[in-house]
């Protein structure tokens, strides 16, 4: 019996033992998060100890006042068990911005919808109508209109070839081809950088009334990173191929731009994209040149703050929804005019006599959708243009 005792007293002891060093662990632990966040989240000199959130605010903006890096916001939150969900933070909230407490939500009226870490507004016609395609000539596509008519809007029909096993009752998603993105090979030419369109059968031609600009990027080989494809309706399958009919029945079903032959079909996405975002740096460093600004929106060449840009990456190099990286301008190869005098031009120079200046920093740009090659960005901050061929780095990058 005292042997037994013995024993259970020595088992009693070791569990003890086990939880007193597992508690010990967890300590250390969560010592050593704090300890990391104080590294990696550094707050403003000039910070206030609390923040009432206004509206038309945005996570990035409220971070980029008090943070010296606005990417690094989901830290602040995630270090705060008492905010549950950092999107669910509403005008009239005030946020506390203490060191060992820096977020305690005291809630505000909710009469006004919660804020994100994007203005979705501004992105939400890219979230929707833009996608990336490594090839799109096996989709189904439009072969004539009611009527014989060269264009079609809603409320009337369109012939679809390609639908054979589709139900009646589908909807489906009408696509324009609009870019052909190509990776060019720098040994084989100088920097190239021009517009590249794509016709109604996704042929190569000149069209102005384009939505993007397109870019031939310098890199290591040739590769072609995909077709960008522009939604331009929805529509809805009302009879399939029957009777001997060689063509499908769809009723355009939305408002939009016109139909016309050659556009492809796509079954339409229950949620095609993402509603919140969580910025982070990339997952894993990449080679210099590899990730460029392919293509900007609305403009010919450049972008500013909340604009929207395509970049030469994807999922395919780690890239998700939430990146952050930092845009950089390319840095020049000057001629050394000190060197070799001020009458030398550039043409009677050799290259490897010119000096390669260092890289100029524009901005910051967010991923918020992604594909296997491409993916596009929003400027969430600029100091300067963001020119299609410009570098992208790790937000943290010095130079």
């Amino acid at each position: 019996m005292d042997a037994m005792l013995e024993r259970a007293s020595k088992g009693s002891w070791t569990r003890a033992g086990r939880k007193a060093k597992v508690c010990l662990q967890i300590a250390a632990v969560a010592l050593l998060t704090v300890a990391t966040y104080a590294a990696a989240v550094e707050m403003r000199g000039d910070h206030p100890d609390t923040y009432v959130v206004q509206r038309g605010d945005t996570l990035w903006d409220i971070a980029g006042r008090f943070l010296k890096k606005p990417w690094l916001w989901p830290e602040i939150w995630q270090a705060n068990p008492q905010v549950k969900n950092p999107h669910l933070i509403y005008p009239g909230d005030v946020l506390s911005l203490a060191y060992l407490d820096r977020v305690a939500v005291q809630p505000g009226p909710r009469n006004a919808p919660a804020i994100n870490a994007v203005p979705l507004a501004e992105v939400e016609p890219f979230l929707k109508n833009l996608r990336v395609v490594d090839a799109f000539e096996q989709m189904p596509y439009v072969v004539g209109l009611e009527g014989d008519r060269l264009r079609s809007s809603e409320g009337q029909v369109v012939y679809v070839r390609g639908l054979g096993g589709a139900q009646a009752g589908q909807r489906f998603a009408i696509l324009r081809p609009a870019q052909r993105y190509t990776r060019l090979d720098r040994t084989a030419c100088c920097d190239l950088f021009h517009q590249d369109d794509l016709d109604f059968r996704g042929r190569r031609t000149i069209d102005f009334a384009n939505y993007w600009t397109n870019a031939l990027t310098p890199d290591n080989g040739n590769e072609l990173l995909g077709f960008e494809l522009v939604q331009v309706t929805t529509g809805t399958l009302t009879r399939g191929e029957v009777g001997g009919i060689e063509a499908s029945t769809v009723l355009l079903d939305d408002e939009g731009r016109e139909v016309r032959v050659g556009d492809r079909l796509v079954p339409v996405d229950a949620q095609p994209y993402d509603l919140q975002f969580f910025p982070h740096p990339p997952r894993q460093q990449l080679d210099y040149g590899r990730a460029t600004v392919l293509a900007t929106s609305d403009m010919l060449a450049n972008a500013g703050t909340h604009d929207v840009i395509a970049l030469s990456v994807g999922s395919r190099e780690g890239v998700d929804n939430g990146t952050v990286f930092s845009i950089w301008r390319t840095g020049s190869n000057a001629v050394d005019r000190v060197e070799y005098g001020a009458e030398r031009t550039e043409d009677t120079i050799p290259e490897r006599a010119k000096v390669r200046l260092p890289d100029e920093f524009a901005g910051h740009v967010m991923v918020f959708r992604t594909f296997d090659k491409v993916s596009y960005g929003l400027v969430m901050d600029s100091i300067k243009p963001t020119h299609v061929g410009y570098q992208l780095k790790h937000p943290d990058a010095p130079y």
